[in-house]
């Protein structure tokens, strides 16, 4: 039911935009009002199949801008870990559609997440279509639509609700920034591999493997 105050005309504010990371005002669902939106709102925009798939920040549902190229980039870095896990079995993978909520009011949905079995008391996932989770590991592989702000202000809440680790994939440059805290970080280029560290000891992501196997889009 769309109320009166729903069909007033909505106007996206600087600071608005700005408190989201700066982010392209047409990212920014305006049904329901931004301010307003709940958990069920994302759910029903997510399940539509008829909406790119949002994410939930302080009762705004903002459009993740993943595109094709970069979803199947996405794709092969699950293809690996799970490659890696089904060896050293200690958690489970979760991909662009994984809903985490982090913080009340912010559900995020990483391109690629890991979450040990440790969160998993018997190793029983949660009932429902969200995870009041943070991820151990946070990828997201940035794509065009990205701001430098809007990635700094996940990456923070990544850590600053329990994420030991975040990734950064860049395709355009072909490199990929593990940070180890929100401001830490070690680049690797597209001639190195990314190691696992502590969380997954032993794993290692060959970055020219990644990309050869990606393909390449047309610029």
């Amino acid at each position: 039911m769309i109320t009166a105050i729903d069909s007033m005309p909505v106007t996206l504010d600087n600071e608005l935009l700005e408190r989201l990371g700066g982010i392209p005002a047409e990212r920014i669902r305006l049904q329901p009002r931004p301010g307003t939106a709940t958990e069920a709102d994302l759910l029903k925009n997510n399940d539509s199949g008829n909406h790119a798939i949002c994410e939930l920040v302080d009762g705004v549902l903002v459009e993740k801008p993943m595109a094709t190229f970069e979803s199947r980039l996405a794709c092969l870095i699950i293809y690996y870990l799970e490659c890696y896990l089904e060896n050293s079995d200690l958690g489970i993978v979760f991909g662009e559609a994984g809903l985490l909520r982090i913080f009340a009011g912010t559900v995020r949905a990483p391109d690629v997440s890991f979450l040990s079995w440790a969160r998993f008391p018997g190793r029983l996932l949660p009932s429902g279509q969200i995870f009041a989770l943070a991820p151990d590991l946070a990828v997201e592989v940035l794509s065009p639509g990205n701001t430098k702000s809007e990635m700094d202000l996940k990456r923070r809440e990544y850590f600053k609700s329990g994420a030991q680790c975040v990734w950064l994939l860049d395709p355009v440059k072909r490199n990929l920034r593990a940070y180890s805290n929100a401001d830490e970080f070690i680049e690797y280029d597209e001639n190195q591999n990314v190691d696992g560290g502590a969380l997954l000891p032993g794993f290692k992501l060959s970055l020219s493997k990644l990309f050869e196997r990606a393909g390449r889009r047309q610029a």
